[in-house]
């Protein structure tokens, strides 16, 4: 005689087996290789739209139409311009600091210098699109170098000047404020390469060789200097960086 049951239930228990689960809709969870294939084309149009037309002038659409895709799409991927910027700003923060982890050991000069012209070498594939952006990164708003969006990209390149600075072979005393000082000059020198119009900007590379390192090491050496340092890098930190800010917290050694 046959122990089958309706429906299939166990002749055991009298119980109906558990379903198997019902399979998922829809896109997997995360983005799959060709969403991020898809997300790097379209950040690709975007930069160069932005070196070709200027940031203020690129609009959605045009980035859309240069990467053959519908508005839409790109929507869901990048909802606005400030999306793109700001995931710009994410991979060259990460990028820098990635490498400035590597920084040689020596005297904070050498590796303020360093950690300079390894900025430079990190931007320098995409000096066009920020070249563009020149307007946004001084405007002033939230945007900009020292605005609220950019605190966590501003926060991972000042910190690899605080280990320069911090973990340097005798470091002096006021370290937390010319890890500070030393982001800013190089803040300057990055916008300086930007405008300058010397051939293969040699005049920067001319500007970080003129610098002089050696007379900076013996001056913060030098009684009540350290002080004045101090005291510098507090005046420029309450003008730039927003108060109350973790992200902005001065450099500690």
């Amino acid at each position: 005689m046959s122990t089958d049951r309706p429906g299939g239930a166990s002749p055991q228990t009298g119980q109906r087996p558990a379903a198997a689960p019902a399979p998922r809709r829809g896109r997997p969870a995360g983005r799959s290789a060709k969403g991020a294939e898809t997300a790097a084309r379209l950040y690709h149009c975007a930069l160069v739209s932005f070196a070709a037309r200027g940031y203020e002038a690129t609009t959605l659409r045009h980035i859309a139409t240069d990467a053959g895709v519908s508005p839409g799409l790109l929507y869901r991927y990048f909802p606005s311009k400030r999306a793109l910027l700001l995931h710009l700003y994410e991979r060259l923060s990460l990028a820098y600091a990635e490498r400035a982890a590597s920084l040689a050991a020596g005297p904070w000069t050498e590796r303020v210098a360093a950690a300079t012209s390894l900025s430079l070498e990190t931007l320098s594939p995409h000096r066009d699109t920020l070249r563009a952006l020149v307007g946004v990164l001084v405007g002033g708003g939230d945007d900009g170098l020292f605005g609220a969006h950019t605190a966590l990209s501003r926060r991972r390149v000042s910190a690899a000047f605080e280990t320069a600075v911090a973990q340097a072979d005798a470091a002096p005393a006021c370290a937390s404020s010319l890890a500070r000082l030393a982001y800013l000059g190089h803040l300057a020198v990055l916008l300086f390469w930007l405008l300058d119009r010397s051939p293969q900007q040699r005049a920067t590379r001319g500007l970080l060789a003129w610098v002089p390192w050696t007379a900076l090491a013996v001056l913060v050496r030098v009684p009540g200097v350290a002080g004045q340092v101090d005291r510098l890098a507090a005046l420029v930190s309450d003008g730039l960086w927003p108060q109350g800010s973790v992200m902005d917290s001065p450099p500690r050694p």
